[in-house]
Order: structure tokens, then sequence, then C-alpha cells
């Protein structure tokens, strides 16, 4: 310990005396060496739980390494600029102030550390979500947001608190001034009370498919807010619909389809009306064999009407697939070969046509008058 005391002896010496200057330089040296040491140290622990896949433990030392840092700064920024303000004696009334805000310094510290734990929790956990269907990312995102909002409330009212302010106080006019903007805010409140229903109910997902036939509400969902919700249209045009609006309209969600429905009427002519039978039973064998069709699902091939130009038969089954693009490939091939079969009878596909009936005696009494 003598040498140390030597070391400070001959510092002072340097100083002239001055030892609120050294004192000061020494608190901003610990303290950046004590960052240093902090970020060399958590960055190694954080590489290595990396290598060793221990995700959830290294999400805590994540999210520790940026509010450790910033407790040691204000820390030992506070201990700087309270020995300046006692070495000179100006200002001296705002040195309580700014002990109370180093009480606060754990508190703001501790708040950060956990908005940035819950932030890496959820990215784990959507990544789980992917894979496993037990688990969803709108539910793991909605439980995210509203721990991070929770915590954010703590913090402000425990920094409040350490500089005098009543939460008791505080908590009475919140009640009171709740009810105040609550009226100003309807329909704010409305969108964010519609936006945790969706996290709850889930009607939808990031990433699907919806339309309203209520509202010319249409296209893929591209994210999920807690006032509104973005869509994508077909024409790649985004729609911002507050989340207020999905409370009373009706949607549809096609992504979450079994089947795809192919619904066909056809027609053939009045001068095969005699094929018409063989026409739909092979029609309908066709539909049974074919490798795309569910047969598990509802199918019809029958005659359904006398048309004004042709005989009228129609198509009602379920493709296998949800796919948009591979349903359409799939009723191509399906009419198509409807189209087949028929020409394979001698048949026609009808189209309008109009048929004129002379009478003959008509034909003899003009050619008379002639």
């Amino acid at each position: 310990m003598e040498w140390l005391t030597q070391i400070w002896t001959d510092l002072v010496a340097l100083f002239g005396g001055q030892v609120w200057l050294l004192l000061l330089l020494s608190i901003l040296t610990v303290t950046v060496v004590f960052d240093v040491v902090q970020r060399y140290v958590l960055k190694i622990v954080h590489l290595r739980l990396l290598k060793t896949n221990h995700i959830w433990i290294d999400s805590f030392v994540d999210a520790a390494r940026a509010p450790v840092s910033f407790f040691i700064w204000v820390t030992g920024l506070v201990l700087a600029l309270t020995t300046t303000i006692t070495q000179f004696a100006v200002y001296t009334e705002i040195v309580p102030f700014i002990l109370s805000f180093k009480s606060t310094i754990l508190t703001l510290s501790f708040g950060w550390f956990a908005i940035r734990l819950v932030q890496r929790l959820e990215f784990h956990l959507k990544e789980i979500a992917r894979e496993d269907d037990r688990l969803d990312e709108v539910t793991v995102e909605a439980f995210a947001k509203i721990i991070r909002l929770l915590v954010f409330i703590l913090t402000i009212l425990f920094f409040l608190n350490a500089f005098g302010v009543s939460l008791t106080g505080l908590l009475a006019f919140g009640g009171v001034g709740g009810i105040a903007i609550g009226f100003a805010a309807k329909d704010l409140l409305s969108n964010l009370f519609g936006g945790l229903m969706l996290y709850m109910d889930k009607p939808f997902t990031v990433g699907e498919w919806i339309r309203s036939p209520d509202k010319e509400i249409e296209g893929t969902v591209e994210e999920i807010g807690w006032r509104r919700t973005t869509i994508r249209t077909f024409d790649k045009r985004p729609l911002y619909v507050p989340n207020g609006i999905f409370a009373n309209i009706a949607i549809e969600n096609p992504s979450r389809m079994d089947n795809r429905r192919i619904k066909e009427t056809m027609g053939i002519r009045y001068a095969d009306a005699n094929k018409m039978r063989v026409i739909i039973k092979d029609v309908k064998n066709m539909l049974r064999n074919h490798p795309d069709i569910d047969n598990n699902q509802t199918l019809i091939v029958n005659f359904n009407s006398f048309g004004a130009s042709s005989l009228d038969f129609f198509i009602y089954t379920f493709t296998k697939t949800t796919n948009w693009i591979q349903f359409h490939e799939i009723k191509q091939d399906v009419l198509l070969t409807v189209n087949d079969i028929v020409e394979s009878h001698g048949a026609e596909m009808a189209f309008p046509t109009r048929t004129l009936h002379i009478e003959a005696t008509s034909e003899v009494e003009e050619v008379k008058s002639s």
C-alpha cells in the first residue's frame, strides 16, 4: 500500500495541490476502465454462449450490455459533476436533485434492460413459432408489446417517485384524467382495443390474404399494429385500416381454406341430347380419378336445365390445393378434359344459336302469288 500512497502524493504534487482536478480525472479514468472491462467480459460471454447455442441465457447477457454501460457512465458523470460543484461552490442547490437522479439510475438501467430482454426473447420465440404450430407469432408479438408497455410505465412511475412525485396522487389523477381522455380519444382507444382483440382472437395473421364483404378491403396482411393494420392490396397499394373497424365488419380469410371449389355450368347442343347421360357419367368418373380433386369433399355432376341454346349440366367439386395459381392450373385441366370428353362422343359444346322454321304451305302460297 505504500507504493499507492507514494503515487498519490506524486500526483498531488504534479497537479499543484489541485486535488479536485485529480479526483475528477481519477473518476473519469475509473469510469472508462470499468466500462471497457465490462464490455470486453460481456462480449466474450456473449460469443461463447452463441457458440454453445445457449440462446436463452445469452438473451440476458446481450440485453445487459448497453444498460450496464449506461449505469457506469451516468454514475461516473454524476460523481464528477458533484465534485466540481462542491469545489467551486456554485449551483449547490441542484446537488440534491442530482443525487436524486443518481438514485434512479439503477431503475432506468433495469427498465432498459427489461425492454431489451423482451425484444430478444420475442425474436427467439418467433423463430420457434415458425417451426412449432403450438406457438403463434402474433400471440408472441402481442405479449411482448404488453410487457414492454408495462415495463415502460413502471419505470416512469419509479422515476417520478424518485423526484418526490406522489404515486398515490398520480394514480388518482390518472383515474380522473383517464375518464376525460377516454371521451376525448374514443376512436384511439377503440383502435387500441381493436388491436388487442386481433391479437387475442387471431382472425388473421401477418402474411394471410383477407377480404371483407362489407368494406372494400382485400389483400395480404403486412403488419398488425396497436392502432392500425397494414394490408397490401393485389395492385400493390398499401391499405391502412384502423383496428376498430374490424369489430364491426365481417372478415373472410381465404388463406385458411381447406380446399378450393370448382363450380361451373357447361352446355351441349340440343342435337346431342341423347349423349347427355354418357357424357355426365364420363365427366364424373374423370373427376373421381383426377389426382388433384379431393374425393372426400362433395362431388356433383348433373344435368341442370334446358337453356335457351343448350342443354346445361354443372360441375361442383373441390381441389386438394388451396394455392391460387395451382388451383387455376387444375381448373384449366378439368375444363379442357370435359371438352375432350364431349368431343369424344361426337357432341359439341353449345353456343348461342337461333333456328328458323319455315312452313312448307307458306312457301307454296308465296310462289302462287308471285
